[in-house]
């Protein structure tokens, strides 16, 4: 054997590797799902003293703004921007403003109209939206009560009020939770919505009680069962959560700490505004006295504020107002609320669709270059709603025909939900691109139309645009194109 591999066998026989042991992580949540809903409900809801006296009561970190307490003495006024309400306020307009008609089969027209108008439902949506934004997610819940109307009853319940059964990643049927207080006790009225039934149970604490026990559940039945393999109840979620398997995600719940740090910048810079008043010296034999009695007029905070000093005995030296105005550092002050804001928007909302100025000098390419996050986040907002509203159209109609006892048929792909555009371009620079296009013959006259008008014209209309347009430029229509006789009978002269 040679030293080489005598080398290499020692080398093999020294090196020992063991495998990492499996290690066991043990992480407490600080808050559950509803508490986490609650908190986020707090957020949008924008009022510091509830901001302050829930971050105390929650067990978290004691060096957050909102839950730090300061030094007695060292009071400091504590501000809320409103930033998370106006987000999600902004969205709700920019989808709902975009919003087309809803398109059903024409059969269907007039009951959807009395449906609709029964239900206030453009409010309803709304309030859905804005819900799902805050929350996570939430459930349409369709019901019957003849007393109140002959229509079907949708509403939504918001996630902090819903659970989901599923089974093998299938959705096996819907938890409402309905919370009432009769004479000092607390009801959980819990409504689980399946395929072909629904049931009804009333809890107070973890005791089922039976429902004939509260005024307002004395008229439902424990289980209600309909024709037909169909939910009265549809799920909507707009992201998906990586907390909670199933459940939808917050805009809130990654932003929570930006806020915090946001608001913290904001209470500073007007603290430090309200220390950096002007401050106005005056000697004890100048202070300003009643004319009439030689008294000294006592401050006022707000046109009178002065601070006395003693009059000055050294000769050679005549006593004078000093006005003292203490330095205030403004740049490093908008530097980090700048920063701040930044953190709150991004991945989010665009600065522009707040509101918020973006530096005047930009043309508007720029700006829509800007209003790219705001519509990416549209873009899924009405993704799901495109996947959810036809469901729930098809769910109210197969509810009322079964109540009524008639024939029932699926119109979910019959029904559409157009959205126009948003943060499009001009439509005089939609025009000359348009043109630009069609001059080259890059761009059919179809083609041409339908880029310009979008949603904003019926099929119908604009196949009578295009056909107008040909006529006026006399373009013949495909059909009657001239044979080659008539081509070369067109070349004799």
């Amino acid at each position: 054997m040679s030293i080489i591999d005598s080398i290499r066998n020692g080398i093999r026989s020294f090196l020992r590797i063991q495998p990492a042991s499996p290690n066991t992580i043990y992480i407490t949540e600080r808050l559950d799902r509803r508490s986490n809903a609650i908190k986020n409900r707090i957020w949008y809801r924008g009022s510091p003293e509830e901001l302050a006296e829930m971050y105390r009561q929650l067990d978290t970190d004691r060096t957050k703004f909102w839950a730090a307490v300061p030094t007695c003495g060292m009071d400091i006024r504590k501000l809320h921007t409103g930033l998370p309400a106006i987000i999600v306020d902004r969205l709700t307009d920019i989808v709902l403003t975009d919003m087309n008609d809803i398109k059903l089969p024409p059969n269907l027209a007039d009951a959807w109209k009395d449906i609709s108008s029964e239900n206030a439902f453009p409010a309803l949506l709304g309030e859905a939206v804005a819900e799902t934004l805050i929350v996570g997610d939430g459930a349409f819940k369709i019901s019957f009560d003849t007393s109140l109307s002959a229509f079907p009853i949708v509403e939504f319940v918001p996630g902090d009020s819903v659970e989901y059964e599923r089974e093998r990643g299938r959705l096996r049927a819907i938890v409402f939770h309905s919370h009432y207080t009769h004479d000092g006790r607390e009801y959980d009225l819990r409504e689980t919505y399946g395929r072909g039934f629904i049931e009804s149970h009333l809890f107070s604490g973890n005791r089922e009680l039976p429902l004939n026990s509260l005024p307002q559940t004395a008229k439902l039945s424990e289980r209600v069962e309909y024709a037909g393999n169909f939910f009265m109840a549809i799920p909507l979620k707009f992201f998906k959560s990586s907390r909670w398997k199933g459940r939808g995600k917050s805009v809130f719940d990654d932003k929570c700490d930006s806020f915090d740090a946001l608001d913290e910048c904001w209470s500073q810079w007007i603290d430090a505004l309200r220390k950096g008043r002007t401050k106005e010296y005056i000697p004890e034999n100048m202070l300003p006295r009643n004319p009439s009695t030689g008294e000294v007029l006592q401050p006022n905070p707000f046109d009178n504020a002065y601070i006395a000093t003693q009059s000055v005995m050294v000769e050679g030296v005549a006593p004078h107002i000093e006005t003292v105005q203490p330095s205030i550092p403004v740049e490093s002050y908008l530097g980090t609320y700048i920063t701040a804001l930044d953190l709150c928007l991004q991945g989010l909302i665009s600065p522009s669709t707040l509101g918020i100025d973006v530096k005047k000098l930009d043309n508007a390419e720029a700006q829509r270059e800007k209003e790219k996050a705001t519509l990416y986040t549209r873009n899924s907002i009405i993704a799901a709603l495109q996947s959810t509203l036809p469901a729930l159209i098809d769910s109210i109609f197969k509810a009322y025909d079964t109540f009524y006892k008639r024939p029932v048929s699926d119109i979910a792909d019959k029904v559409e939900i157009p959205f126009g555009e948003y943060a499009n371009p001009s439509f005089e620079s939609q025009v000359e691109t348009c043109g630009k296009a069609r001059q080259f013959g890059l761009m059919s006259v179809e083609t041409m139309v339908d880029e310009l008008y979008g949603d904003t014209r019926t099929a119908e209309w604009k196949a009578e645009e295009s056909a107008r347009i040909k006529a006026e430029q006399g373009l013949a229509p495909m059909g009657d194109e001239p044979s080659l006789g008539q081509e070369m009978s067109g070349l004799i002269v």
